[in-house]
């Protein structure tokens, strides 16, 4: 018999239209799965089992008019988004049982539209530095990436159907690669960043973790009013794929070097033009300005902490703080500048292309849970401000999840979905 908590978000959603599944049924099966496995992943800074089944039971009472589209569907919310109902702590001991009087934007939002929320995920250290307890579910000693750990190993083994995530550098794709997710980092701005504790202005982009793409689309189009279309449906044709390294491309592994191959391999097969695509140098110039901006910017957002809290935060975080305010007013500008050069000449890269195809991580997720891995295939995406999605399409030598990862122009957040399930398909066929 199939796991009620193992069902796509998708699947979930029109069982609970039909009346074949209820709100509370899911929820106990989703509460049955964190009791089983919660223990060996620890993917929850804060959960409230009797919190949820009391949502879950006011969901099955409502009038069918009163039920949105992610009607009793389990929400996981990284522990750098408000919540009005249970601790918001950042992941650092400064807030520890911190309560917020509401809920960030993107939790109230999707709570409208019926979700139900399941826990505070763990998060390194104010979305940066320092990893929480959380593990892989492929293999608990190796990490599930960060920064949002709990959200990539809570949706992949099953405790809830999508998790937000945030991303500064490569939060949400990096950790969902590394666990066999679905992590989608919308166009900046789409998500409103109300309530969230953010550390980059320029670069802190708010997006979902879920275990199909088809689910993405779902809690997306859930929480923006957005059309994100059904991107299970097959486009009536097939792409146009710029196949990308980046300046970053001697970090990959031999495994996701030899996977990126068979991955352009199997999409020309399936009708892909497939071309060899470089970025040019104004692109390039993100691996300098990228860390300039992220940690002067950050070391302005935690101020009060940095000055009040200092010996509560991690040695990691003290350095990188130190280092991003010594850049100054004049570095920090450069960087924004970089920034906004980079978008317009990649502009007219993506242009001759309808997606491209590039790592989602350098390879599998690292053993111990010291580190949550490298950003190096992520944080230049990031940085453009462009959709990127990774989808899980095989596994590495040691057995863990491997993922690609399909990146659109700006605003084409509908077209990236589709374009990834497309790949996936034709990858894992």
């Amino acid at each position: 018999m199939t796991d009620l908590a193992l069902l796509p978000a998708t699947q979930a959603a029109r069982r609970l239209r039909d009346g074949s599944l209820t709100a509370t049924d899911l929820a106990e099966a989703l509460l049955a799965r964190i009791g089983a496995r919660e223990p060996v992943l620890r993917a929850f800074a804060w959960q409230d089992p009797a919190a949820l089944r009391r949502a879950a039971a006011v969901a099955d009472a409502l009038p069918e008019s009163a039920r949105g589209p992610l009607h009793g569907l389990g929400l996981g919310v990284k522990d750098v988004l408000d919540t009005a109902d249970l601790p918001s702590q950042y992941g650092s001991p400064i807030w520890a049982g911190h309560r917020p009087r509401g809920d960030a934007a993107c939790v109230a939002l999707a709570r409208r539209a019926g979700a139900l929320v399941v826990g505070k995920t763990v998060t390194t250290e104010f979305a940066t530095r320092q990893p929480g307890p959380t593990g892989n579910p492929a293999n608990p000693g190796h990490t599930p990436g960060g920064s949002s750990s709990g959200s990539a190993a809570g949706v992949a083994d099953g405790f809830f159907h999508a998790g937000f995530g945030t991303q500064t550098a490569g939060s949400i794709v990096r950790p969902a690669a590394y666990c066999g997710a679905v992590g989608f980092k919308p166009s900046y701005g789409t998500i409103a960043r109300g309530g969230m504790k953010v550390m980059s202005e320029s670069l802190d982009t708010i997006g979902v973790l879920t275990r199909t793409v088809g689910d993405a689309a779902l809690f997306m189009a859930g929480c923006t009013g957005r059309d994100y279309g059904d991107p299970e449906v097959k486009p009536g044709r097939a792409p146009r794929i710029g196949l990308c390294m980046g300046p970053t491309a001697d970090q990959a592994d031999a495994a996701t070097r030899a996977l990126l191959d068979r991955a352009a391999a199997a999409c020309a097969k399936a009708g892909a033009t497939v071309v060899p695509l470089d970025l040019p140098a104004a692109v390039n110039a993100l691996v300098q300005a990228h860390p300039v901006v992220m940690n002067a910017e950050s070391a302005q957002s935690i101020a009060w902490e940095v000055d009040n809290a200092a010996a509560q935060l991690s040695d990691g975080l003290r350095e990188r703080m130190q280092w991003g305010a010594a850049q100054g007013p004049a570095a920090l500008d450069a960087g924004r500048q970089a920034f906004t050069s980079a978008q317009a000449a990649f502009a007219d890269v993506i242009d001759g292309v309808d997606m491209i195809l590039t790592p989602s991580a350098p390879g599998e997720a690292p053993e111990g849970l010291g580190w949550t891995g490298d950003p190096s295939f992520n944080f230049i995406w990031t940085s453009l401000w462009v959709p990127c999605v990774t989808v899980p399409v095989a596994t590495g030598p040691k057995g863990l999840p491997l993922g690609v990862q399909i990146v659109t122009g700006i605003g084409q957040d509908r077209a990236a979905l589709a374009w990834a399930e497309w790949v996936r398909q034709a990858v894992v066929a």
